[in-house]
């Protein structure tokens, strides 16, 4: 779906379209990221199973490809709004773990959400 929907016009999908993809594609590639950094930690089956059902590249690739992301899609501002909502549920999910174990966790979900490029 996502090689499919490379130069679609983004008033031809709607937000459901985007989301979608991240979920089926991104959302998987982070989860699999995820699941294998409690593995290779040393995590508990009860942790991996948490982590499996919250979760839920370069942006002139993306926009040379003509591929829809959020900003084409919603708009810079709204963009803005929904990671900031995205980076705070993220870390609501954390707050049952060690503080000292999702430490790094939390710094990537603030240095995703607040990297300027």
């Amino acid at each position: 779906m996502d090689l499919n929907s490379e130069g679609l016009d983004p008033k031809d999908v709607g937000l459901e379209h985007i989301e979608f993809i991240h979920l089926h594609k991104t959302g998987s590639l982070l989860e699999a990221s995820a699941i294998i950094g409690v593995i290779v930690g040393g995590g508990l089956e009860e942790e991996i199973e948490k982590s499996s059902e919250e979760l839920g590249k370069t942006a002139s690739k993306d926009q040379i490809a003509g591929k829809l992301t959020y900003p084409k899609v919603l708009g810079l501002e709204k963009s803005k709004e929904f990671v900031k909502r995205l980076k705070n549920d993220a870390k609501e999910h954390l707050k049952g773990f060690d503080s000292e174990k999702v430490k790094s966790l939390i710094a990537l979900a603030n240095f995703i959400a607040n990297r300027n490029n």
